[in-house]
């Protein structure tokens, strides 16, 4: 690999370790606050909203200014939400600034392979770039849930630290001084020389390009399925992150912290999944995944009604001096399971939505067109997340709400994947 490339995978763990670390510590300051549990799904609403509105400009941004630069501006952004946040901004508001960040951040984190490597490298460049960031929302989920802990409220109690009163605040000034490394690692990458026109002064024509490619994809008959599942399993996955939490929380009588072991322990199944998935799925047969994504659904509907009530008082394992219960030892297994699903299911299909958007536009472009549909369906699920929780609806429900919608639409896209084979040669579509 060249100069520079493991300082921009240093500079992507330590960022996407802060961005993880974030949602623990900002809804750890909502309870700090007493907001309703309505308020926790509007956090990463707000922090959505930025990829959804940008989506048609962030690529000509990334383009315009050198994408270090880029990558630096967006972490500083995303340090001065954390810093609004201890300031007393409501969290809500200073997430969206981070969200603004994050939303600049993914085209130049990309697209600066391209530019840095060779097409012969870019395969296992993107492979250290997924690595790293599984990794990191594995180490960044339970930093934030230690930052969190019992520990950390008691050294907060006799540290008398200026501007920091609770764990919460701890953990966002922390979050903070992470995403400030990460902005400093980002002088370390090289200039790669490349440099193109200024598309920003042309917003009307980014905006009718970007409709363009909308439709193109949409209309293709092997990438509509690949960004039909995609789209909706990202939608699921960002809420499925908060109702773990809360599941946890209601079924499993564990506290913020613990919880966030829980889900960091679901990424590791999603690291499993993604692996197995890249060893035993050729492109040419990654349309014979969709079946798993229906299991997938079907396994979230069954987690729901998993809780210590399964149980008997008092029935756990022996570790060293302490005791585990047992309904938390076989909770861990099932949240891999969950994990692994998702992970086999959605690598092929993004394999080959990447070939497919490439081969009809453009990587830029059809990544574009695939932010904007995930984070639009990440907006419209937290959406009805926050409205049944005003409702006041039970977790384990709204858990079967989620999974039984998942679980028939991609019933439906696998129907409409057999009538697409019907009417056009797929393989031929995929070339592989």
């Amino acid at each position: 690999m060249k100069k520079g490339f493991y300082t921009i995978i240093a500079a992507q763990f330590v960022s996407s370790l802060a961005d993880n670390a974030l949602l623990i510590a900002a809804i750890a300051l909502l309870t700090v606050i007493q907001s309703p549990a309505w308020i926790t799904p509007l956090l990463q609403i707000f922090f959505t909203i930025s990829y959804v509105l940008l989506a048609p400009f962030v690529g000509a941004f990334a383009d315009a200014l050198q994408k270090r630069h880029v990558m630096f501006f967006s972490n500083a952004l995303k340090a001065i939400g954390c810093l609004l946040m201890i300031g007393g901004v409501h969290p809500m508001i200073a997430y969206g600034v981070v969200g603004f960040g994050a939303a600049a951040y993914s085209p130049a984190k990309y697209g600066i392979l391209t530019e840095l490597l060779p097409p012969d490298r870019l395969i296992a460049a993107n492979a250290w770039l997924e690595s790293a960031t599984v990794l990191s929302t594995i180490v960044g989920t339970m930093l934030g849930g230690a930052l969190i802990s019992n520990y950390a409220i008691n050294f907060v109690a006799h540290a008398h630290l200026l501007l920091i009163h609770s764990a919460a605040d701890l953990a966002m000034f922390a979050v903070m001084v992470t995403y400030a490394i990460a902005a400093a690692i980002n002088f370390g990458i090289p200039d790669t020389g490349a440099r193109y026109p200024n598309r920003l002064k042309e917003p009307r024509k980014l905006v009718g390009d970007f409709v363009r490619c909308f439709n193109v994809l949409w209309a293709d008959k092997l990438a509509q399925i690949a960004l039909w599942v995609t789209t909706l399993m990202w939608g699921g996955a960002v809420t499925l992150q908060l109702l773990v939490l809360k599941w946890a929380d209601v079924n499993l009588g564990l506290s913020l912290s613990k919880a966030a072991v829980m889900q960091g322990v679901t990424g590791l199944g999603i690291a499993v999944g993604a692996a197995a998935a890249a060893a035993w799925i050729p492109l040419r047969g990654s349309l014979r995944v969709l079946p798993i994504g229906i299991l997938t659904g079907l396994v979230a509907i069954a987690m729901a009604f998993y809780s210590k009530g399964l149980f008997p008082l008092g029935s756990g394992i022996r570790v060293g001096p302490f005791i585990a219960p047992l309904y938390i030892v076989f909770a861990y297994p099932l949240m891999i399971l969950l994990g692994a699903l998702a992970g086999f299911f959605i690598v092929p299909m993004n394999a080959l939505l990447q070939h497919r958007g490439a081969t009809l536009l453009s990587a830029g472009h059809s990544i574009a067109v695939q932010n904007f549909n995930q984070n639009l369906a990440v907006l419209l699920m937290l959406g009805a997340y926050a409205l049944l929780l005003t409702a006041k609806m039970p977790v384990q429900w709204i858990i079967v709400v989620f999974g039984s919608f998942i679980t028939v639409m991609i019933w439906l896209a696998r129907r409409r994947s057999i009538v697409n084979a019907r009417r056009a040669d797929i393989a031929a579509l995929i070339g592989e």
